[in-house]
C-alpha cells in the first residue's frame, strides 16, 4: 500500500493505491481518493491519475514497459478510457500499455 501526500504535509494522506507484482505487470488492486478530493470542488486534481502514474512507473521500473491492470467500476471505464488512454479488454477489466502509461509518467513525474 503507498499513499500520496504533499511536500511540507506528510500527515494528510491525499490518497492511496495497492499494488501487487505479477511478474509480468503490475495489478492495480485499490485506488482511492480522500473524502475531500471527490466531486466538485475537490481540493486537488489528479490524485488518482498520480496514483496510477506511480503504478506505471513501478511497472517501467521492474522491465514490464508499464504495464498495468486493474478492474474498474462499471461506470468509471469510460472515464478510465478518456483520462488514463486505459484499454477496456473485456468484462470490468482494464490494462494501460507502454504508450499510455509513458504519458502518465511524463504528466506527473517531471
Amino acid at each position: 500500500m503507498f499513499k500520496l501526500t504533499i511536500e511540507g504535509n506528510p500527515h494528510i494522506v491525499q490518497g492511496l493505491i495497492s499494488i501487487t507484482d505479477r511478474k509480468d505487470h503490475i495489478f492495480l488492486h485499490l485506488i482511492e481518493n480522500a473524502p475531500f478530493n471527490f466531486g466538485k470542488p475537490k481540493l486537488y486534481e489528479g490524485v488518482a491519475g498520480n496514483l496510477v502514474a506511480f503504478a506505471c512507473k513501478e511497472s517501467k521500473g521492474k522491465g514490464y514497459e508499464g504495464f498495468v491492470s486493474f478492474f474498474s467500476k462499471t461506470k468509471l471505464i469510460d472515464h478510465y478510457e478518456e483520462t488514463l488512454e486505459a484499454i477496456h479488454v473485456g468484462g470490468r477489466r482494464m490494462v494501460i500499455y507502454t504508450n499510455a502509461a509513458e504519458k502518465l509518467i511524463k504528466r506527473y513525474f517531471k
